[in-house]
């Protein structure tokens, strides 16, 4: 299984517009992140989880040439509004439709903004999706597994994402935007090789695990190793990596471009 992380800042992007973001070194290239999204390559299967605004930059820069199955953890902008981008990957695939799978109010999000794309097949250098909702397993073609779990984030419930390889064992966890992983989510991500979970800032948040809340779900779950996404200005790259690295070194942070084989 390949993990590509596309993007791993806020909804805002990092650094952010009109704005000084005090103590964040912009010479460090790992602190420039795009909005939050992942590819992961699954029995040679690939997945595309959101899709941010910058969803044709990220696709270019990491040279991503396949989506085969889309998943949309929630309808929120920031993970959503890329999805018209999806439209070379269409033609790649002689204009088949993409299928689509999120929850019922993630794809209302879809039909509202995208009801252009509802289609079986398009033209080239259109788009065309199918929608599909996303219950507790799928299981993706080639074998892989995805399970889910419903974690809380304000008014909306998003996908948490549980990716199981049955022809190397590998096991990937990702829970972006939560503010708690519920009983069901930390039981199925239990002993996975990657977690990769939302850690927006040091403050509090009402919707978002703040880094401390963060730590404390990777110390209750136990993964092999885990990685923090989502993350605001407030989280600079080398002086959150180095206080990481002193408390557990199994716990990094994210950057854009980074890429995780697990086998």
């Amino acid at each position: 299984m390949e993990i590509i992380v596309m993007g791993c800042g806020t909804s805002q992007g990092v650094p952010l517009p009109a704005h000084d973001n005090p103590g964040l070194d912009l010479k460090e290239p790992r602190n420039w992140r795009t909005r939050a999204s992942v590819h992961v390559v699954i029995e040679g299967h690939h997945v595309q989880v959101d899709a941010a605004p910058e969803f044709r930059l990220q696709s270019i820069r990491n040279d991503i040439r396949k989506v085969d199955t889309f998943i949309l953890t929630h309808g929120h902008a920031d993970h959503v509004l890329g999805i018209d981008d999806l439209r070379q990957f269409c033609t790649n695939r002689g204009g088949l439709a993409i299928p689509v799978h999120s929850t019922p109010t993630g794809l209302d999000r879809v039909r509202t903004i995208f009801p252009y794309a509802l289609m079986e097949r398009s033209f080239s250098g259109y788009i065309a999706l199918t929608l599909h909702e996303l219950g507790p397993e799928l299981a993706l073609p080639g074998g892989g597994i995805l399970r889910t779990a419903l974690l809380p984030h304000g008014k909306d419930d998003v996908l948490g994402l549980i990716f199981e390889e049955p022809s190397t064992g590998a096991k990937f966890a990702y829970f972006t935007d939560c503010k708690a992983l519920p009983p069901r989510a930390r039981e199925l991500a239990a002993g996975a090789d990657l977690m990769i979970i939302d850690a927006l800032r040091p403050n509090a948040h009402p919707t978002h695990l703040t880094v401390s809340e963060a730590l404390g779900e990777i110390e209750a779950v136990r993964p092999k190793r885990a990685l923090l996404t989502h993350m605001t200005y407030q989280v600079g790259w080398a002086e959150y990596s180095a206080q990481l690295a002193g408390r557990d070194p199994e716990v990094g942070l994210c950057h854009d471009g980074m890429r995780i084989r697990l086998d």
